[in-house]
């Protein structure tokens, strides 16, 4: 073992030792400018760093062929900071602003006027309005995948300026959006094959527009508002989403039989499905699951208050092509029933972990 010498422990440190990388990472954490300013009147040294972190994006015009650009977490950017987009322009296909607090509609405004070419752009938690949205959709057609989620201002107008503007749109994540209902999405393009829409205000006519356009592969409603009532989500199960193949309904609590049915029933190409902690969901429900749910490989039933030991039989019985089973604390299922579930098939893995994310990533749906 190797001898520390007393020396060794008392050596002084303190921040002025740390590398300029270090403190260029605790600059950008700074929350205000106040403190910003503070952090560049300690020394010579520092006042550099501040400045180098806010002429970071000069460095476009060395790289003025730049097709893909992530500004994720550089807190400190404001919509003028944007203006140095104009090096990389219209060759610019890919662009990540996430959390980029400092960002507004006048900065989405710059980003449409200097990269019309754009076919991703994330937004996660940016500053940015229905005014703004409007603005990129209009200037940027090609769009493809546009990332929303955590943006309070956005609304319905947005989004349907969004559908209606970019016929190329393939994938779009609003998640926790609270003004989004859904209902922009109506008369949406066929293109549109990814929705997520976690924890969103959604309304029964806003599902029924997200699926509109009759192109929709991955749907992600979980935690769906109040608004949806036992039957609520039974026009998925109509025919237009056809060719959906995941769906994730996880604490749709108040989602019933009459919507299982529909969609068991309807949406034939059915592979992955999430009914964790959906109570609503009975006997009848189970039993449409295990009828019509043949191509069905994954299927998650953990906490479900109302799945017992017959509804169990059902999906033991049916869902011929199942391989995975997550299913955890389900209070009315007997022991017998799940061993004998084991025993009669042994082809499907029983596991207990709670999957809360499903699917594909947003970004990749439109590489596949």
């Amino acid at each position: 073992m190797e001898d520390v010498s007393e020396s060794d422990n008392n050596v002084e440190t303190s921040i002025i030792h740390l590398p300029d990388d270090c403190l260029s990472f605790i600059f950008q954490r700074l929350d205000s400018v106040a403190d910003h300013d503070s952090f560049g009147l300690t020394c010579h040294r520092w006042l550099n760093i501040q400045n180098i972190s806010r002429r970071s994006l000069q460095l476009l015009t060395r790289f003025q062929w730049l097709e893909h650009l992530s500004l994720s977490g550089c807190t400190v950017l404001n919509d003028s900071s944007l203006d140095s987009l104009r090096y990389p322009g219209a060759r610019l296909h890919t662009l990540y602003l996430d959390c980029c607090f400092g960002i507004s509609d006048d900065g989405i405004s710059t980003i449409a006027s200097f990269c019309p070419n754009l076919s991703v752009v994330s937004l996660y938690r940016c500053n940015i309005s229905d005014i703004g949205l409007e603005t990129l959709a209009r200037a940027s057609l090609s769009l493809k995948c546009v990332n929303l989620s955590y943006c309070p201002l956005v609304s319905d107008f947005g989004i349907k300026a969004l559908s209606q503007a970019c016929l190329q749109l393939e994938s779009v994540k609003i998640s926790n959006c609270k003004s989004i209902t859904g209902v922009g999405f109506s008369g949406c393009s066929p293109t549109l094959g990814y929705v997520d829409a976690d924890s969103c205000q959604l309304e029964p006519k806003g599902i029924t527009g997200i699926i509109s356009g009759g192109g929709i592969e991955f749907l992600n409603i979980s935690g769906v508002s109040c608004y949806i009532r036992k039957d609520g989500l039974v026009p998925i199960g109509s025919g237009i989403a056809s060719k959906l193949r995941i769906l994730n309904l996880r604490m749709c609590r108040t989602v019933g039989d009459e919507s299982i049915e529909a969609i068991a029933k309807g949406c034939p190409l059915l592979q992955e499905w999430n009914l964790a902690l959906c109570h609503e969901v009975k006997i009848s429900g189970w039993e449409a699951v295990g009828k019509w749910c043949r191509n069905l490989k994954k299927l998650h039933v953990n906490r479900c208050r109302n799945l017992c030991d017959q509804g169990l039989l059902a999906l033991r019985c049916g869902c011929m092509n199942l391989q995975i089973l997550y299913m955890n604390g389900n209070a009315r299922l007997t022991p017998t029933a799940i061993e004998m579930f084991r025993l009669h098939r042994a082809d499907i893995t029983l596991r207990t972990e709670e999957m809360m994310v499903i699917g594909p990533d947003w970004r990749l749906y439109a590489q596949e």
